[in-house]
């Protein structure tokens, strides 16, 4: 090697490898031991620049180790190897998700509603062939739908609900619908973690969702993961929605009950949505009626069965009620399993339940025709060409908005019948 010309890792290998020390006094020359540090200083080829002027640059070397690193033998039987494969899961087939939901495996259940929530095409047609395949086993399940104002209480509620049922001898799931945020997209997803005791339960299972911005946050994708529940032996569906008040009209049309959980003195915040959210109810529970909430959560409850009388009932021979429950020590629970058993066995005597049933599918079927006529608008690629003009002249005063619509409308006919 040539003065100040730095050694290559062979070169270095060749010599010995690391650590530096620098002694007083002259180092020894290239090759030569140093019987003070017992024959392990050597003077390197190459030194920096400034270990010239006093010469006393030196080094300390050690063999270094093929094939491994950090002094590690390669040779050594209890290391791992330095790159792990990666390991793909199995690719399942139709055959494997029908086998898997049927036995109850929660791991190939959570796969199939994950297929289902996909927007990949590919993904979707999948799913539809599994839906196809265990529908048989679908519609037996109890579908009660849950939702109430921010802070009522309606995950700590459904944890000691499901709890009880489960102690019943049901098996319980749980769709827990979380809101998607309009600026990033992007869901917290975070339900379970206030149902710990309930999602340890090997009879319960707990599927956080997004809103993914749709209308009561409960939109096919919901409806399906529903059937896969039910496919896979779940005996009664809880699904906890959005509570915005309006939008909740969604969920009436998935569920057979639906609960409004409300707290005491809430009567002015709630005021904006009685028409909406109440006269959908089948029940309004009043939460937290305990301690010394108890007396204000009881004479909220006669307040709420007093709006009722001028409310029309949302089941056909129902009359909603209002009741009081403590997810904290479990009052009033059992009394509201109670009503729901008497309104599902009334239902079915009556008709009304399966009529109920039978309007859902229906609703359904329109539902996902103007989903696939929305992607369909959508995607068109010349309407994807030609909605940005079409929008420019909305915002710069040159077109009216039912204009905009003719035009991209008359567009997209075309586009369809070239």
């Amino acid at each position: 090697m040539t003065d100040n010309k730095r050694p290559t890792p062979d070169e270095l290998r060749n010599t010995q490898d690391a650590t530096f020390t620098t002694g007083e006094g002259k180092a020894p020359e290239l090759g030569v031991k140093n019987a003070s540090t017992e024959g392990s200083t050597y003077r390197p080829d190459w030194v920096p620049e400034e270990a010239k002027k006093d010469d006393t640059y030196a080094c300390h070397v050690m063999k270094g180790v093929k094939e491994m690193h950090d002094g590690l033998l390669s040779s050594s039987a209890h290391l791992a190897p330095a790159v792990r494969p990666v390991q793909r899961r199995k690719k399942l087939t139709v055959a494997d998700y029908v086998r898997g939901i049927e036995q109850g495996d929660r791991v190939i259940l959570s796969r199939a509603i994950t297929l289902v929530e996909s927007n990949n095409k590919d993904h979707f047609k999948l799913a539809q062939q599994v839906l196809q395949a265990v529908l048989p086993r679908t519609g037996k399940a109890l579908r009660i739908g849950i939702t109430g104002v921010p802070g009522a209480g309606k995950s700590t509620f459904i944890e000691a609900f499901g709890n009880m049922l489960i102690e019943a001898g049901y098996k319980v799931a749980v769709l827990a619908v979380d809101p998607t945020s309009q600026v990033t997209k992007g869901s917290i997803l975070g339900d379970k973690t206030r149902m710990e005791t309930l999602t340890k339960h090997p009879e319960a299972y707990i599927r956080p969702s997004p809103a993914g911005g749709t209308l009561g946050g409960v939109a096919r994708k919901s409806r399906e993961t529903m059937l896969l529940c039910e496919a896979a032996g779940y005996d009664i569906i809880l699904v906890e929605t959005v509570g915005v008040g309006q939008s909740e009209v969604t969920v009436r049309s998935m569920v057979d009950f639906f609960m409004l959980i409300v707290l005491t003195g809430a009567g002015d915040e709630l005021q904006g949505i009685k028409k909406g959210v109440m006269e959908l109810a089948d029940a309004i529970v009043v939460n937290k009626a305990d301690g010394d909430n108890l007396k204000r959560a009881l004479i909220a409850r006669s307040d709420y069965d007093r709006m009722l009388h001028y409310i029309r009932p949302a089941t056909e021979k129902w009359k909603t009620q209002a009741y009081t429950c403590s997810a904290v020590t479990k009052d009033g629970l059992d009394e509201l399993w109670d009503v729901i058993q008497e309104f599902t066995e009334q239902g079915k005597e009556n008709g009304v339940f399966l009529k109920r049933r039978q309007e859902q599918s229906l609703r359904w079927v329109r539902d996902m025709i103007d989903e696939h006529l929305h992607n369909l608008f959508f995607n068109n690629v010349v309407i994807q060409g030609r909605m940005g003009e079409v929008e420019a002249a909305v915002l710069d005063g040159e077109m009216s908005e039912s204009q905009a619509v003719e035009e991209l409308i008359g567009v997209f006919d075309k586009s369809r019948f070239r």
